[in-house]
């Protein structure tokens, strides 16, 4: 089945979605990270309000045929490269009905070809299924030109794949 899929930036009138999607994403990495939710029922996004006053970060729904199926955070914050045309993927949510069927592979794509630069894409230690995505979606954009490093962030300890996108599109392909 072929889907229509938008990388949309989320308006500030938007927060109320994306905080409700950032709600799921949280839930389904509490397997990861045995978060639980605060006395509110709320797990909670210590970096949401940064997304609109902060330059270096941008938040991104991916919608399918209409629908909000996902997310994608941007920002700058590296734990392996440094330097000013450095961004990373902080957060990144397809739910569970669109996976496994190319979009959030279309997604991190569009994403990357946004933005001119060096890439950083972590992935939690435990969660293979993200590894193997990531690794696969990385090796197919970058023709298999990209480093794995072992990361300790101040939380987890995981993998990160770094790239340089050279290629500035601004319709989604390459």
């Amino acid at each position: 089945m072929d889907y229509f899929i938008e990388i949309v930036e989320v308006a500030e009138s938007q927060k109320s979605i994306l905080r409700q999607l950032i709600e799921f994403y949280e839930y389904d990495f509490s397997e990861f990270n045995d978060a639980d939710i605060n006395e509110h029922g709320f797990y909670g996004y210590k970096y949401f309000d940064h997304y609109w006053t902060e330059d270096k970060r941008q938040a991104y729904f991916v919608k399918v045929d209409g629908q909000y199926a996902g997310f994608v955070l941007v920002n700058d914050h590296c734990y392996i490269l440094h330097g000013d045309n450095s961004r990373s993927i902080s957060e990144f949510f397809i739910m569970r009905k669109y996976r496994r069927k190319g979009i959030g592979e279309r997604a991190a794509k569009h994403v990357f070809d946004k933005h001119v630069g060096s890439w950083e894409v972590l992935q939690h230690g435990n969660n293979s299924a993200s590894q193997e995505f990531w690794r696969n979606t990385i090796n197919e954009y970058t023709h298999g030109i990209y480093n794995e490093h072992d990361v300790i962030t101040e939380h987890w300890t995981g993998k990160g794949i770094i790239f340089i996108n050279k290629v500035h599109s601004t319709n989604g392909t390459r």
